[in-house]
């Protein structure tokens, strides 16, 4: 017979569970499907989106620039007739009312991804007109420039074509390729590969806010300089593109006492605008850029160990130790066993962390390059008049990518000037991010090379000379093997087993204030739950007591994995760190039941509403309604894009939750209880009182009865 009352709290209690349970499989699947989504679907969805919006507003700004002049000039003879002091034929009304109509197209195409990405305007609706803006916009300049080229010659006249004409030539490019991007963007989104939104951080979104900034800055100064200096308008562009990116090259300088003057809040302002732009450009790359490619890194090479594992017949060591039989045999114990798993996965995160660090410096490196040697080519083609060698055009290419800008190079002609302008807005962000891998790599490598240098000569160390050149020979020789950099940073476990605090680690600004605040909160929660103990002890309650305790263990690691959060270098735990905390988790290294084989390879198939194959199909994924892992599998927390501190923290967030809520719905249940059984007892009291009065009047009845006879 079921206890009347105690239905309803067990099913919500059952549905609480199972709730509890698919918002644990959630946040696992979420962390393995970020890890394990092909690159180049990333590109798809996050930078083609950033390309376009970088490049959009630039080809924008170029539009206007084809718009500036005319297109057309007549060269004079004589000494000192060139095209640059040519005499302007004016444009027919039909091809500056296409190129208003091309400009109007893209800006509107423009408008339509910075609110989509803005979260204003629904991505089904933003895409089309963007796509379509761009591409109407693009065959509309293509159109016009050829016709200018070859529709509309001046018989019996030397003439040349402007700068405005180059510019609508580039801007025609770029529309084309932005288009292109996007619908690859659109592509990938419809097929489900990815969600129909822009998932981007902050900087990201902002990315395309300073690009216009940059742009309408530039283009300013220059309708500025325009009245000021007399210089024509497209001259003023150039002038102001390579004075903002403090390249310097001399041939335009402001001749006026309010051109100067106005010089310095103008590059100063054009400098920190440039530099927030470039500092988005470089998180884009090195940030999002070197996880995705880290990822990959780790899974090839986790995908290599193993096959070569299975090759050499080392395949019981990465199979759970379900018996003693299958412990003696290997000689080894689960946990002995999962260590060992562990600490190979460290070994191919410490290799992947090395090659990536080394690819993306040959990446950024050779965009680098080509830069330079393709840069060159177009210049010495485009300056030919001034009799320019290819070693020349080098030599050019060279200074101003570095910025040195000697000026005994300068680009004269009208085809030499727009590329200039945008060949240095592509070369100067990106010579950052070369500089920037070259700290991880080259630098870093060259400073250490100098360290040891000077233990060994004129700063010696503690140790004996021969001792330090035997540990410098050792280092170089690991230097491409594990990182040993991050050695220093693995600690002791938390807890009961040990608080070693991170030598050397270091928290950005605003860090500080916020671990405070939850140290605060945290240690009022501890003393809560220390006292509630204590009063589950004095009453002999040993259930309550544990479960406080436990409540206790989990706030205070919360509390110290708090404050390893933003920690740079980021904080990596021992194996021994690991084991405790999914002990607080609620799992065992030594117990077998939530461990299996690793996969190899894993599918990753995931198309519309069906969920992606996260493991093998031969897995029996439900034991004991567990999610089975592996250290080297592709479940392991060590395999995903999230921290280490940032996967723990929210992992203990949600054991405790689920702690707190079972220990609510636990009360909710016993005071059910009470009520039910006081209602029980109520009834039961009325009852014994009615039989009592009924019982009354019956017998006084029956003696009434009696005395009458």
């Amino acid at each position: 017979m079921n206890d009347p009352g105690l239905d309803e709290p067990i099913q919500e209690t059952s549905k609480g569970v199972e709730q509890d349970r698919k918002e644990d499989l959630d946040f696992q699947k979420e962390d393995e499907q970020a890890f394990l989504n092909p690159s180049r679907w990333w590109f798809a969805s996050t930078a083609f989106p950033l390309l376009a919006g970088t490049f959009g507003p630039m080809a924008s700004a170029f539009s206007v620039c084809a718009l500036a002049e005319n297109w057309r000039v007549i060269v004079p003879h004589g000494p000192g007739g060139n095209e640059a002091n040519g005499i302007d034929i004016k444009d027919p009304g039909w091809l500056i009312a296409i190129n208003t109509i091309s400009l109007l197209l893209a800006l509107v195409a423009n408008l339509a991804l910075l609110l989509n990405m803005a979260r204003r305007l629904s991505f089904a609706i933003a895409q089309p007109i963007t796509i379509v803006g761009w591409f109407i916009s693009s065959i509309l300049l293509i159109a016009l420039v050829v016709t200018a080229t070859y529709g509309l010659k001046l018989p019996g006249q030397d003439r040349a074509l402007t700068q405005a004409f180059y510019y609508a030539i580039i801007a025609s490019g770029l529309y084309f390729m932005i288009a292109a991007l996007m619908c690859v963007t659109v592509y990938g989104a419809y097929k489900g590969h990815y969600p129909q939104e822009f998932k981007l951080t902050m900087s990201q979104r902002t990315l395309m806010l300073q690009t216009i900034s940059f742009m309408v800055y530039m283009l300013g100064g220059a309708a500025v300089y325009y009245r000021i200096e007399g210089w024509q308008f497209l001259d003023c562009v150039y002038f102001t593109n390579y004075t903002l990116l403090t390249v310097g090259i001399g041939d335009f300088a402001p001749l006026t006492h309010t051109g100067r003057a106005l010089l310095f809040p103008y590059a100063i302002g054009g400098i920190v605008i440039l530099g927030l732009v470039v500092g988005s450009i470089r998180s884009l790359v090195l940030e999002r850029g070197k996880k995705k490619l880290g990822s990959r890194i780790i899974e090839k090479k986790r995908e290599e160990l193993l096959r070569k594992m299975q090759k050499n017949n080392e395949h019981k060591k990465l199979t759970p130790i379900t018996s003693q039989q299958n412990a003696n045999e290997l000689g080894m114990t689960e946990q002995e066993r999962r260590k060992g798993e562990f600490e190979m996965m460290r070994q191919i995160q410490d290799h992947a962390d090395q090659r990536q660090k080394w690819n993306a410096l040959f990446i950024s490196g050779s965009a680098w390059l080509v830069l330079w040697l393709v840069g060159a080519v177009v210049f010495w083609k485009a300056e030919h008049a001034q009799g320019w060698s290819y070693f020349g055009a080098l030599y050019f290419a060279y200074t101003s990518l570095l910025t040195i800008g000697y000026g005994d190079y300068k680009n004269f002609s009208n085809a030499g000037k727009p590329a200039f302008v945008f060949w240095s807005l592509l070369a100067v962000p990106t010579l950052t991010i070369v500089i920037s891998n070259m700290g991880d790599t080259v630098v870093k490598l060259i400073r250490d090379l100098t360290d040891y240098l000077g233990k060994l000569t004129v700063l010696p160390g503690e140790s004996p000379t021969k001792q330090s050149a035997k540990g410098v020979m050792a280092k170089v020789t690991s230097r491409f093997g594990r990182d040993e950099s991050k050695e220093d940073i693995m600690d002791e476990p938390p807890g009961m087993i040990g608080e070693k605090k991170q030598q050397g680690a270091r928290h950005p600004k605003g860090h500080e204030a916020m671990t405070r605040a939850t140290d605060r909160l945290a240690s009022d929660m501890e003393n809560e739950e220390l006292c509630k103990a204590g009063e589950a002890e004095r009453r002999g309650d040993e259930v309550s007591k544990d479960a406080h305790e436990y409540h206790y263990q989990l706030i205070r690691e919360f509390r110290n994995v708090m404050s390893h959060l933003d920690e740079n270098p980021p904080r990596r735990y021992t194996y021994e760190e690991w084991a405790w905390f999914l002990k607080l988790m609620g799992e065992d290294e030594d117990n077998h039941a939530s461990h299996r084989k690793p996969p190899v390879k894993v599918r990753n198939d995931y198309q519309g509403n069906r969920e992606p194959d996260m493991q093998q199909g031969s897995t029996d994924d439900k034991v004991n309604e567990q999610r089975q892992w592996s250290w080297l599998g592709n479940r392991s927390p060590l395999m995903g894009e999230m921290g280490e501190p940032k996967w723990i923290l929210e992992r203990l967030c949600i054991t405790l939750e689920k702690e707190l809520k079972r220990q609510h719905e636990s009360r909710n249940r016993d005071k059910e209880r009470r009520r039910t059984d006081e209602a029980e007892k109520v009834s039961s009291n009325s009852s014994s009182s009615g039989t009592l009065e009924e019982h009354g009047r019956t017998g006084g009845g029956d003696e009434m009865s009696s005395t009458t006879k």
